[in-house]
């Protein structure tokens, strides 16, 4: 468990480097808030190592906001870390600008390090941006601001380019209803082009850190939800597809259970055997904002992702 006196955590990220050790980046705020709710304008992207995923020793911060004005210079929110192809780490992470009148602007943003520990941003713009053929822009469903956080980045299958993953909203329908998974490519980790989702809206009116990943040969679509016709509260759900890219039929979407789990990740351990890995979001009826222990699990298509 990973649990900081001062400041909340909660949406987390991991990745191992090669002497096995485990490195998790994490959402923080401080405690002095007061209002839980106010720490995702306050959110920085922490850092801590382990070598059993259960006990954490924190490290110097690995990203906070740009000094204004710039397009991130309100807050950094949850990514995802890959290696290269040239050994560096890249660091894929929502920045968010303060537009005025509460609108929180969404974008996809890089940093690079060479060790893990020290990052440095990729440019002064936003790498990715929602395409308005396919996103809406301006929307107001959850957060004031268009849906496009989250990204998921990962290697394509055969190993031609790169893919994101990440949390959007589609064009038209319901509110409540249009939640839906975005998607980029890359060829490089550098230029991305935006192209259309790989999940059709389906009852969700977010669909937040999304994961994909193979566990016990099944390829799986992660995500959290607390919006939405199917989702009115938090709740974490998974969905088989025929790869890592899709498509992805939410109508398969089964819940996986975890109570008092949100934005869990599947985490490999030093055997690798799959573990969900969230922040706890509530304890004796107060967001407690901390890290849980891993929970191994597996997946059958009879039962779904589920504690062993």
């Amino acid at each position: 468990m990973l649990r900081l006196p001062d400041h909340w955590v909660w949406d987390s990220w991991y990745t191992t480097d090669d002497d096995g050790l485990h490195h998790v980046f994490f959402l923080r705020a401080s405690r002095a808030l007061l209002d839980p709710e106010r720490r995702h304008r306050r959110a920085s992207i922490g850092h801590a190592v382990s070598r059993d995923l259960r006990n954490w020793d924190l490290v110097a911060d690995a990203l906070v906001p740009s000094d204004a004005p710039a397009w991130d210079d309100l807050a950094t929110w949850t990514g995802s870390v890959v290696r290269g192809e040239d050994g560096r780490w890249y660091l894929f992470y929502t920045g968010v600008r303060d537009e005025g009148g509460g609108y929180a602007a969404q974008r996809i943003g890089l940093a690079i390090s060479d060790d893990l520990y020290t990052w440095h941003r990729h440019g002064t713009k936003p790498l990715v941006e929602p395409d308005p053929t396919w996103y809406e822009l301006g929307d107001r469903t959850d957060w004031p601001g268009e849906a496009w956080r989250d990204p998921w980045v990962f290697r394509a299958p055969g190993g031609d380019g790169w893919h994101m993953v990440l949390t959007a909203h589609a064009k038209d329908g319901d509110p409540l209803h249009r939640g839906v998974i975005g998607h980029a490519t890359s060829p490089d980790l550098l230029n991305w082009t935006a192209g259309p989702p790989l999940t059709r809206p389906d009852g969700f009116g977010h669909l937040e850190a999304p994961q994909v990943a193979v566990v016990d040969g099944q390829p799986l679509l992660l995500f959290c939800s607390n919006l939405g016709v199917r989702a009115p509260s938090d709740s974490v759900w998974v969905v088989p597809g025929p790869s890592l890219t899709g498509p992805w039929d939410l109508s398969l979407a089964r819940p996986v259970p975890c109570p008092g789990l949100y934005a869990p990740r599947l985490v490999r351990d030093a055997e690798d055997r799959w573990h969900l890995i969230g922040f706890v979001s509530e304890r004796d009826g107060a967001f407690a904002g901390e890290l849980s222990d891993p929970i191994a699990v597996g997946y059958t298509a009879a039962d779904g992702l589920r504690a062993h």
